[in-house]
């Protein structure tokens, strides 16, 4: 019997390709005939790590295909070809309503990407989805087979890799930096994380705010991003560190004071655990999957408001024993997504799907 995973892209250092790559390490473990199959493979991954989709042939009616849904793509409308028994992962799609006046071409694939999960309502036989979150989107939208929720697997290790020197040591210079990582985007919300940030400079003027993440197909935004923070009169001290290499995320990560989020559409959000990694206390607005992913930990905002967020996070950055308390629940938190634990979680739905449990 095969469990082979198929995905649009496998590419290098994203949430999707390492939830994959980990997966595969251990279907493998559970005994099973497995690989990797993908359209597009970023030629940064090891040869041979994945195959190209056009190569996938042969399933017979036991064997499993596993598909990652995060994207619109005809890939999609071809699932009910594999005559075997079909999986979708649902990593969630971004509503095409919040790149409408940014990207034309962002707007179509994500219509393109919701075109495709209604397409699949009825023609896979179980869902795992990220989070509780992106369950119940499905469950809206019609679909009736068992879903159940299974957190991203992240490899924890990557991230005691060093961090590059020079970051470090460029920004451990005395001042508050408040950090958010995340590609550049509209759902993202990075225009009211500067809008937070403008707020806490009026408390704190001794801090900056780095927005770490690519801005790729989001130039538009960008330049707005850029334009927002030179008219409020901060933007020597709003830092834009683009595309980096992994160590110099790392390195954001190590000399952040306080992890800010905004975002208003996540379906899992891979930095809030990140961060929690690392022990920085997390600032998030109440949005979509961030409660599920916090759980309790972390300080949730029911509310945008610039100027309330602004004073939690002073409150959170001069009163050590709030700040320590906060980090202690997040690293119990953390506790629920080691590596371990969620790979055991995946092997036993996994296993339960394949015997019909």
């Amino acid at each position: 019997m095969r469990v082979v995973q198929l995905l649009p892209t496998l590419s290098f250092g994203d949430a999707i390709g390492n939830d994959t790559i980990a997966l595969s390490g251990a279907i493998k473990e559970m005994g099973y005939d497995t690989d990797i199959y993908a359209e597009n493979i970023d030629k940064r991954l090891p040869d041979g790590i994945a195959k190209k989709a056009d190569k996938l042939r042969g399933l017979g009616r036991d064997d499993v295909l596993i598909y990652h849904k995060s994207t619109g793509t005809d890939l999609t409308f071809r699932i009910e070809n594999y005559k075997c028994r079909r999986v979708m992962v649902y990593h969630n799609i971004t509503p095409p309503e919040f790149f409408r006046q940014y990207s034309t071409a962002a707007t179509q694939l994500t219509e393109h990407g919701y075109k495709g999960v209604e397409f699949l309502r009825d023609k896979v036989d179980y869902v795992l989805a990220d989070s509780a979150f992106n369950k119940a989107e499905l469950v809206k939208m019609g679909y009736t087979c068992p879903i159940d929720v299974r957190p991203i697997l992240i490899k924890f290790s990557d991230y005691e890799q060093a961090p590059d020197g020079e970051t470090v040591k460029k920004y451990s210079d005395g001042r508050k930096n408040l950090v958010f990582v995340g590609r550049i985007a509209p759902n993202k919300k990075q225009e009211n994380v500067i809008r937070v940030f403008y707020c806490y400079k009026k408390l704190n003027p001794d801090s900056r705010l780095i927005l770490v993440g690519s801005s790729k197909g989001m130039e538009n935004y960008h330049e707005r991003l850029v334009k927002y923070a030179a008219a409020l009169g901060i933007g020597d001290d709003v830092i834009f560190p683009g595309h980096i290499k992994f160590s110099e995320i790392l390195a954001y990560y190590h000399i952040a004071d306080a992890f800010v989020c905004m975002s208003e559409h996540e379906g899992f959000c891979v930095p809030l655990v990140e961060a929690m990694f690392f022990d920085t206390p997390i600032i998030a607005y109440d949005t979509s999957a961030i409660s599920d992913t916090l759980g309790g930990s972390g300080v949730l905002l029911d509310s945008n408001d610039p100027v309330f967020a602004a004073a939690v996070i002073d409150r959170v950055l001069t009163d050590n024993s709030l700040r320590e308390s906060i980090i202690e629940g997040q690293r119990r938190r953390l506790e629920d997504f080691s590596y371990e634990r969620i790979k055991n979680v995946f092997e036993k739905e996994l296993k339960g799907f394949i015997e019909g449990k």
